[in-house]
């Protein structure tokens, strides 16, 4: 299985912006598609964005599209999700997860997962 770790969250006023990293440990993210998720507190994990392996396909929730861009470094191991205009609604713990093959929304098609970021936005 693939070793992911995020990085990059913390606190923000509403508008803000913040970028996460998703970094693997394998030399190489061959094949593999990277979700972004979230889940706030006592609610269900959230799909948010995800990206295949050539950076061609991307596909994002809606309550974020216009907003969040999520783009990868296969050079360096590495997926961002760059987030603009933050909401307080945006707030929660955003993890990363790996899958081989195609996007998929649904966390379970995802088998390699990251600790998590928190993400808190302030009104």
């Amino acid at each position: 299985q693939v070793q992911l770790v995020e990085s990059g969250g913390g606190l923000v006023q509403a508008g803000g912006s913040l970028r996460l990293s998703c970094a693997a440990s394998e030399r190489t993210l061959n094949s593999k598609t990277i979700g972004w998720f979230r889940q706030a507190p006592g609610k269900e994990r959230q799909f948010v964005a995800a990206i295949t392996w050539s950076g061609g396909i991307t596909y994002y929730a809606d309550s974020v599209k216009g907003r969040f861009t999520i783009a990868r470094d296969n050079a360096k191991n590495t997926v961002y999700l760059q987030m603009n205009s933050l909401k307080p609604e945006d707030t929660g713990v955003y993890y990363c997860a790996a899958r081989q093959g195609s996007i998929l929304s649904a966390g379970i098609f995802y088998n390699s997962w990251g600790q998590g970021t928190q993400v808190t936005v302030s009104s």
